[in-house]
């Protein structure tokens, strides 16, 4: 199968060419064939002209957008120019460990539909946050219960089949694709995968108030979408003439 690996970028200068350099190294190394596929908003400081050069020599290419800004459209832009049966997203800082990649795609090359790199069961973790950081991602991932049985629901590593999600209509909007994507792809067996989340070394965060504003009005979106795809699918059928 051809992995194709979706990073969506802004201002990722400094740790480009080291993901693309490590997805390269675990990849080759575990046999994968795979592509990656670099969408970026426009970055101001060079991040399309780094990774076009990191990706030298390698299946893969720079998607230089002009469209809305924002990582959901880059991630949905980075879907329709994939050329592989399966899709990765990883984030570009760094905190997504590469290496885990071949672990993702075992667990699809095992049967499952969808792999979820997870920081909330056994073996993954975080390094380095305070108390206050973890108890407000559990608090995340918690609210989101209600919506899929995935633990780490805010997880932005992931590989999906692409048949999964085919026909499926994404909401282009807010941080937290995977997300999305979770609750709206026809998934019929997933597993997580642990990993150790890790906070960027370079660059700054784009984590905020607002990202967390977009979050709660995205579970309020999801909330209403599976409220009413129950309605459809519980709802008795008409018969003609009635």
């Amino acid at each position: 199968m051809l992995v194709s690996i979706v990073v969506p970028t802004y201002n990722e200068k400094e740790n480009i060419a080291e993901l693309i350099r490590r997805a390269r190294s675990a990849c080759s190394s575990a046999g994968l064939d795979f592509e990656i596929i670099v969408a970026d908003d426009m970055s101001p400081d060079g991040t399309a002209d780094a990774a076009g050069e990191a990706l030298s020599g390698c299946k893969g290419a720079v998607l230089r957008r002009t469209g809305p800004r924002g990582l959901a459209p880059a991630v949905t832009e980075g879907f329709e120019a994939a050329r592989g049966d399966v899709l990765c997203v990883i984030d570009a800082d760094l905190s997504h460990p590469p290496e885990a990649i071949p672990a993702l795609a075992r667990a699809i090359g095992d049967g499952a539909d969808l792999a979820v790199g997870s920081r909330h069961v056994e073996g993954g973790g975080v390094e380095g946050w305070p108390l206050r950081r973890r108890l407000a991602s559990r608090l995340a991932c918690l609210l989101a219960r209600p919506l899929t049985g995935i633990r780490d629901a805010t997880s932005g590593f992931f590989i999906i089949r692409k048949a999964a999600i085919e026909g499926v209509a994404l909401n282009p909007r807010g941080f937290k694709i995977g997300l999305e994507v979770f609750v709206k792809a026809a998934s019929r067996k997933y597993v997580e995968v642990p990993y150790v989340f890790r906070d960027r070394v370079k660059g700054s965060s784009k984590l905020g108030s607002r990202v967390m504003a977009q979050y709660l009005l995205q579970l309020v979106r999801l909330f209403l979408w599976k409220t009413a795809r129950i309605f459809e699918f519980t709802r008795p059928s008409r018969k003609a003439g009635v």
